[in-house]
């Protein structure tokens, strides 16, 4: 039993070192000619903060929620906002596990309740969306266990104009009716714990008579958003990733 927590805990440190050492990522984030700034959410008791990055434009913007990775609000999650400034919209990351103590990022963002997810959210968006920037309209883009919740915040929020679900799980088949907006998956074809589940939730949105469209990157692994932009990239998963930033930045052109 002790080897085996062993073995788990060299594993966890391997999968989280690539994440977390994203020292490309801070200095693209540290050259951003754009306004970045930490607000401070509160709703119900609970205050957490979040990363806001506005774009150089003219008029008002839609406005993205980004959900962070189960790695929390690393650095990269903080520059996929600032590259979602720099394409025009307003960007708001919310730390959605905060500070913790006698465990790592990942076992707190596991631990998450749902609806204290879900809240948290919903004050993300509420604070974007009443900026004097901001155009009322307001889309989310999550990563990994951020795709996943994405997906679940379209099932919850009724304004949204659209849910981004980058290599996330799908709701339970119960709450898929309750769908709200078009989703809009983006999966690699290397994720087989996350890309098989594809074919299920098309049916099930299909059948609920909801728009669910579909692109998986040939070649791609999980994470390839992330990966995907690291100097050191694989073809595919910069390919994937170019791929994949372009189509998001058609999606949200149409709102």
């Amino acid at each position: 039993m002790r080897q085996r927590a062993i073995v788990l805990a060299a594993a966890m440190a391997f999968w989280s070192v690539p994440a977390l050492s994203q020292d490309w990522a801070k200095e693209k984030l540290d050259k951003s000619p754009r306004h970045g700034e930490y607000v401070q959410l509160k709703h119900d008791g609970r205050t957490l903060q979040a990363f806001v990055v506005y774009p150089e434009v003219s008029q008002k913007a839609t406005a993205v929620v980004v959900i962070h990775e189960i790695f929390g609000l690393t650095d990269w999650a903080r520059l996929a906002a600032d590259e979602l400034a720099e394409a025009g919209y307003i960007a708001i990351a919310p730390d959605l596990v905060g500070p913790h103590e006698g465990e790592n990022v990942m076992q707190a963002v596991r631990k998450l309740p749902a609806k204290q997810v879900l809240a948290d959210l919903d004050a993300a968006a509420d604070y974007i969306k009443s900026q004097p920037a901001a155009n009322g309209k307001v889309a989310v883009a999550g990563f990994c266990w951020g795709g996943g919740k994405s997906f679940a915040f379209a099932t919850h929020r009724k304004d949204l104009s659209a849910a981004c679900v980058f290599y996330g799980v799908a709701p339970d088949k119960g709450e898929i009716s309750k769908t709200a907006c078009p989703v809009y998956g983006f999966y690699a074809q290397n994720d087989a714990r996350i890309t098989v589940t594809v074919p299920e939730t098309e049916k099930l949105m299909r059948q609920a008579k909801k728009r669910y469209d579909v692109v998986i990157y040939s070649g791609a692994g999980h994470g390839f958003m992330r990966a995907g932009e690291d100097p050191k990239a694989t073809a595919a998963n910069r390919d994937a990733r170019e791929g994949a930033w372009k189509r998001l930045k058609e999606i949200l052109a149409k709102l």
